[in-house]
């Protein structure tokens, strides 16, 4: 199975994201655009795993949730990776408690590394990605997407569950949620 961390930003962000997506897919029609009801941040990408090693996995994440503290994020903004006249991928900013989610994100990472899961070599750089270029070489329309976005605030959402999901082309099934510090705090 594959298997990424992650938490997710409730109905707020996902109800007006859709509205922003519904604007953009016009602008890039091309483009793969994310599905709202999987909308996340990924933490920690881990690959393929066999479906045996999820009560170590299990055992190594619960300790996490109980170090932090629910946290809010905004979204609102965005740009693109790759070239900026053909983009490959287009993102919403991420902003609010983002020490709180790099925090999160380290000790998920630092937690999984024993289980033989390396940390990716480059910061942890929070986004949330809105759509992807079928092309390999980008799409030059999610240029005028990267525009449309500007300025554009999408909400705040509340973290406060890890979430260990498994990929299944294009749909992300929970296979573990672990609940953030209190859940009431």
């Amino acid at each position: 199975m594959r298997l990424f961390t992650a938490v997710t930003l409730g109905a707020t962000i996902e109800t007006r994201v859709a509205a922003q997506l519904r604007h953009l897919q016009a602008l890039a029609p091309r483009a793969r655009w994310v599905k709202v009801e999987g909308l996340h941040l990924t933490l920690v990408f881990l690959g393929d795993v066999d479906a045996a090693r999820l009560p170590t996995l299990h055992e190594a994440l619960a300790p996490v949730g109980a170090r932090h503290a629910p946290f809010v994020l905004s979204i609102g903004g965005g740009g693109a990776f790759g070239a900026a006249a053909h983009p490959r991928v287009l993102w919403a900013d991420v902003g609010g408690a983002t020490d709180a989610l790099r925090a999160l994100q380290a000790d998920t990472a630092r937690v999984l590394q024993p289980l033989g899961f390396e940390p990716e070599h480059r910061p942890y750089t929070a986004h949330l990605t809105l759509a992807r270029s079928r092309a390999p070489r980008g799409d030059p329309a999610l240029s005028a997407c990267v525009q449309a976005l500007s300025g554009a605030a999408l909400g705040e959402g509340r973290v406060d569950r890890l979430v260990l999901f498994e990929s299944q082309g294009g749909h992300y099934l929970p296979r573990l949620e672990v609940p953030l510090g209190h859940a009431s705090a």
